[in-house]
Order: C-alpha cells, then structure tokens, then sequence
C-alpha cells in the first residue's frame, strides 16, 4: 500500500510536493503523505492513492482488496474520511482488518472502545429496538432478506442467521437515537507525523509549498543561494524521503504469519515463517531467538536495512521490537537462496549458465550500490550463496544485514577488532592486517568466492581428486595453464560464460585489497564479452610484497586505503 522510494533530483522533488487531486477544484487535496498514481512520480514517497473513472474522490486499496473513496483528507489530525465507493460499506466490512495496516480507526476520547456488532439475515422484519440503524440495510436486503447491524450480545431472543461479526469505532454509534453511521468511517495513520510539521510551519498550505518549489528551482538554476542555505533545504527534502520500515507488535505478527503455521526455513538466528500482509502482498517473517548479541545485530540489520532500496537487495517490510521479542519482515522471495541453485548439478542446470550470469551481475550490482550508491558506504561482511536470495524470475537479492557495518564514502577502509563473517568467504586482511586494511575490498573477496562457488559448486566433484584439492587454487592451474576446465557445458556460449565468472572470481580473492577491483570495475568485467581478461597472478601466493599500485585488464587500481574507525 505505501510506496516508499528515495527521491533524487530537484525536478523529481517538485513533483513529489506540489499538491494535487483527481479532478481539478474537486475532491481532496492530495500531498505528502499521499501520493496519486499517474499523477505523481513512482520514486515519490507515500501512500498509493488512484483515481476513479467519473469520480471526485481517490481510491485507497486497505488489506484484503477493500477498496474505499477518500472524501476528505484532514492533514493536521491526520485523518481521512473514507466511504464505499458504491454506496455499500456494509458489503466490505467482512473483510476489513487494520491489524497490517498504517490506518486505524479514529478516536475522539480515549476511554472509547471499538464496538463488537453482528450482521444479521432475517426472513421478516423485526423490531427496531434489538438494531442499531433503526431499518434493514437497505443494499444488502431484498424482499426475502432483511439485513440489520445488532449489537453483539443482543442476539439471543432472535431467530435470525448471523452473517458476520466486526469491530466499528464506538464514535460511530448515537446510543440516544438508536443510529448507527456506516456511510462514512475515520481512520487516523500514525507515521509519519504531519500535524507537527504543519504546526512549525513546516508544510502549511499550498503558498508554502510553492515557495519552496521555487526557491529549490532558482537554487539550481542560478547556484547562488550560500552553502548553508542549501542546507537547510536538503535538510526540509529528506522529511519527504522513502517512509521508514513500519513497526509491528507481537500479536501483529501472529495475524501476520496466521500463528506461525507455514514455516519456511530455520538457523542459528531464529525461524523464518511467510506470512501475509494483504491478499497480494507476502512476506517473510524472521522471529530471532532471544539469544545473546541478537539485540545489536537486530538493531544493525534495521538501521542498515531502513535506508536501503535496490531491486537487487532484499526490502525491509518492517520489524517487531515488542519487549524480548524481536522480529524482521521482508518481502517474501519464493525460490529460495542460490545456495540451492548452485550446490546440485541438476540445479545448476535447470537454471542455466546464461541466467547464472544473470544472477553473478546482478549480486555484483547490489554490492556496489552498497559501496556507493547510499549516502554512507555499507560494508556487508557475509556475502555468500546463503545470502542471496532468489524471487520468482530468479533475479538475486542480498540479504542478512546483521554483520553489517557503516562507515564515510570519503574513506575506504574501517578498524574492526574482531574478525566477521562466514569462514570460506572471510578475506585474508579480516583474519590478519598482514595483508592490507580491511575495507569495501574485503566484500571483494567474499563476492569472488561466491563466483568461483557458482561456477564449482560447494562438492568439489569435477576430478576423482577433486576432494583434496581446493578448488579455487585447481581452477586457476587450469586456466593458467590453458587446460580444459572441465566442467559440463550445455549449449554454445556456455564455455565462454564460465571461463569469465572464473577469471573475474580470480581476480576478486587476490591475497592483498589492493591487488581486487572495485565492485564497479567487477561489474563492468561481467557485462563485458570476456575477451579482454587475462588471468590474474596467483592468488595462492602470499608472499610477494605489497605494491602501491597494480594494473589490471588496461584497468589502474588506488591501492592507498585509509583507515578510519567504523560508524556506529
């Protein structure tokens, strides 16, 4: 329901502010925290409004694919007046649950509770007196049928069928009058909190906002406002970034995952259950155990995770942190993680080595937008097979931010006093500084043992001897030596996609950073044909000394890395 998204430029900017509606002078305005389909950009932040055909008002799609008209939207309470879109709320409530919902019901006081009330199909009229609504509901009776709304509890002198039970706020009943309003309801959202902005001064009103959009206008066209100025522009833009992942309580995730029925994985951190938000939007749910150390690494997956948005890193949905229990909710990826892919030949073969290039490019693509593409550079630290998970067209999300660490895109390297991450995976400099500092070239290495992973699978079995030779170190004689790799091959082309994962695999698990590329130099090695690359040196040689500087495939590499202590 919400579209989160980080918004870049100052003309996307404009378009994400700038008020508007579904039929012009008609109907609510629409703004921030709101965003119209169609009418606003897709990277703008919000919740999803749509226009109707014929219709003043925007639709907003609630869980369960109920769909309501907003008639008002009341920016300082926060607070929308929603109704049904033809005239019959009644059919919809069945199906109405704001328990994985932004929006709740609104009350006025707080000592008012929601009201339990029943449907229910009668073959004659009865009394009014047992009925709040005073007459049938007239959109879902007819001559045989009467339909009246009871309050919970008064239904046992009557001989009629219950249709259904639901929950409707309290302030919707005029106990004098016998009436109860099922026209209109009202649903507060909680986050983010615009009555405070609106109360500073922050977005009040349309004059306001278009003075912004202008002066955010001659800020870059003429570039003559002062530094501090522009400041606080940037500083106003980022309350309208990508909303924050949603928090839930314990018994929100029992709703959630239907009591913890479908479990679909397990591990040293917890079980992982899918779960569902709505009728069209799954997720996994992972319940960490309450073990010790899962409270920092909880709280680093959700800072880390909450700033993240690339289609090849897995989104954060939301998290639990309700007393000692901690859960996280992603969106839910079917076809697990390459590690099942990669680790059975005929695995490997149903996919195919075209899309197993597919799937090396675009984990290389996730790791170098966490290297560069956020406004601090993300070192993951456990890129592996297990790590990379799989959605229904195969393409690869990273996931598992718990080891993760920030630090200056100005810097490259971090001071750690432990060593972290999956052993097989771990560069030489985590275990010892011998090697060089450790830094973004450390995930490198990780990222290059994952390729020669996908290219020889984790068993080893390609010779007789295959079992005690390490793999990577006998993939490298072979190629030096121009050997046939021997790997099975099914279609032409195959041969040639190998022998490149292989290469830049080589190229990425060089003893010393410095000797690694960058993961956007890894990127453009695989997008490339494969017929620049020249087989690096030994990457098993780890007694040659350190340079200051290497060349590779006509390609030079800054090996100066300043250390710097890590972000907290």
């Amino acid at each position: 329901m919400a579209a989160a998204a980080t918004v870049g430029g100052t003309e996307e900017h404009d378009e994400c502010i700038m008020p508007t509606s579904c039929r012009k002078h008609h109907g609510p305005e629409i703004r921030f925290p709101f965003r119209l389909i169609g009418k606003q950009p897709v990277h703008c932040p919000g919740f999803d409004l749509s226009c109707i055909p014929h219709s003043k008002y925007p639709m907003l799609q609630l869980p369960n694919s109920v769909n309501v008209s907003v008639k008002k939207i009341d920016y300082k309470s926060q607070t929308i007046y929603i109704s049904d879109p033809h005239g019959c709320f009644p059919r919809q409530l069945q199906n109405l649950n704001l328990s994985a919902s932004p929006f709740q019901f609104r009350h006025y006081f707080s000592y008012y509770h929601d009201q339990q009330v029943s449907f229910i199909n009668c073959s004659q009229a009865l009394d009014q007196k047992y009925f709040f609504s005073g007459s049938r509901i007239a959109c879902l009776s007819d001559r045989r049928h009467h339909v009246y709304a009871a309050l919970y509890g008064s239904m046992a002198e009557l001989s009629c069928t219950k249709m259904y039970n639901t929950s409707l706020p309290a302030e919707n009943f005029d106990y004098g009058a016998g009436l109860i309003r099922l026209d209109v309801l009202q649903l507060n959202w909680s986050k983010p909190i615009c009555g405070n902005c609106e109360a500073q001064g922050a977005v009040l009103g349309l004059t306001l906002l278009v003075v912004v959009v202008i002066a955010i206008y001659h800020v870059y066209r003429s570039n003559k406002m002062k530094k501090e100025d522009q400041v606080k522009i940037a500083k106003f833009l980022e309350d309208y970034k990508a909303l924050k992942p949603a928090r839930y309580s314990y018994a929100d995730i029992k709703k959630i995952t239907n009591q913890f029925q479908d479990k679909v994985g397990q591990g040293g951190y917890g079980i992982v259950y899918k779960g569902k938000l709505s009728n069209d939007i799954h997720v996994a749910v992972k319940i960490l155990n309450n073990v010790k150390g899962n409270g920092d690494e909880f709280i680093n997956e959700v800072q880390t995770m909450g700033r993240i948005h690339h289609i090849n890193v897995v989104r954060l949905v939301g998290y639990c942190a309700d007393g000692f229990r901690r859960a996280l909710l992603y969106e839910f990826l079917p076809n697990n993680s390459l590690e099942k892919f990669i680790s059975s030949d005929k695995e490997k073969r149903s996919l195919g080595w075209k899309k197993l290039q597919d799937i090396a490019l675009g984990i290389a693509k996730g790791i170098e937008y966490l290297h560069l593409g956020c406004d601090q550079r993300i070192l993951h630290f456990d890129i592996k097979p297990h790590n990379v998970l799989l959605d229904d067209k195969f393409n690869p999300k990273i996931s598992d931010f718990g080891l993760a660490k920030l630090c200056s895109k100005e810097q490259s390297a971090v001071s750690m006093t432990t060593a972290r991450g999956t052993v097989g995976y771990i560069a030489p400099e985590v275990f010892s500084r011998n090697f060089g500092n450790v830094s973004y070239k450390s995930d490198v290495y990780s990222f290059g043992m994952l390729l020669l992973d996908m290219v020889g699978g984790r068993q080893n079995t390609l010779t007789q001897n295959m079992s005690e030779c390490y793999f990577p170190e006998w993939i490298y004689k072979r190629l030096d030596q121009e050997e046939d790799l021997g790997i099975q091959i099914e279609e032409d082309g195959d041969a040639k996609i190998i022998k490149k994962l292989t290469i830049v695999g080589l190229w990425c698990i060089q003893w010393y950073p410095v000797d690694r590329p960058s993961m956007k130099v890894a990127v453009q090695m695989l997008e490339g044909d494969g017929d620049t690359l020249t087989v690096p040196s030994s990457p098993f040689a780890s007694t040659k000394p350190m340079p200051t500087m290497e060349t590779m495939g006509g390609r030079t590499f800054n090996s100066e890395l300043e250390v710097i202590s890590e972000s907290e």
